[in-house]
Formats: structure tokens, sequence, C-alpha cells
């Protein structure tokens, strides 16, 4: 049975995306620490992060940084945070978010309920952001 990642990246399921290549997708989270909470996802469902090849890890990580670099200068924030957890949905997937301080770290703090104009614009944010900074054919137009 496909994870709910999976159906989301076969468009099965909406998503924002802002970024996509042969390796991986990186989207808004539904449940975000803060707006522009991003996920990065690898294609192939792998449960574990541990279970990941090197390679594919390597290649997440440095999404996800791609990512973090895009959301400081995006939303102005003086971090960039990022979590491997994996307890939510069973395929591997990086958090990466805005952060202003180890408060932002607190996954009993997501918005359960985040506003979709807001994400919209947070999602847009990024994609400029991403193109900006010389990753534009990673991102995916705003209809996509």
């Amino acid at each position: 049975m496909s994870t709910v990642f999976t159906k989301i990246i076969d468009g099965e399921l909406p998503g924002r995306f802002v970024w996509q290549d042969e390796t991986c997708v990186a989207f808004l989270s539904i449940a975000p620490l803060a707006y522009g909470h991003t996920l990065v996802v690898p294609r192939h469902e792998v449960d574990r992060w541990t279970d990941a090849d090197p390679e594919l890890m390597a290649h997440l990580m440095r999404v996800a940084h791609r990512i973090g670099k895009a959301e400081v200068e995006a939303f102005g924030s003086a971090r960039a945070g990022l979590v491997i957890a994996g307890y939510e949905i069973d395929h591997l997937h990086i958090h990466v978010w805005p952060s202003e301080s180890m408060a932002d770290f607190d996954f009993g703090r997501v918005e359960s309920d985040p506003d979709p104009e807001r994400m919209d614009v947070a999602a847009e944010k990024l994609r400029v952001a991403l193109r900006l900074m010389g990753d534009a054919e990673h991102v995916p137009a705003e209809e996509d």
C-alpha cells in the first residue's frame, strides 16, 4: 500500500511543491511548525532514514540545505530547523522550517489548521527564493 507521501508525489493527493528532481521532492507540511515548513521526501519509499543508501541521504541533505537557505532568505528567519523523525509516516522525510529559537522545535506546537492563503504565499516565497539562488530547474510552477 502506498504511503500518503507517495500519493502526494503521484498527484493522487494535493501538495504545495517547491522542489522536484529525479530522486526527491519537497512540499509544504500540512501541519507546519512555521509557515514555510517543508518536507524533503525521496520518490522511492524508504521507511527509516537508517535504511536509506548513503548516496540518497547525501542528496536529500543537499536539497534540505538548499531549502533551508531559501527559508532563511524568504522569511528572514534566524535559522532553518531540520529534523528527521519518521514516526508520523512510514516514508523517510526531512523536516525543514524557518526557526527563531529552540522553542520552534516543539512538534506539539504545530499549526493543525493552517491558513490556505498563507500556505500558498509561503510556497511561492520559497519558489522565488530557490529560483533566485539558481535552482530554477528544480522549482515547479505554482500550478504543478
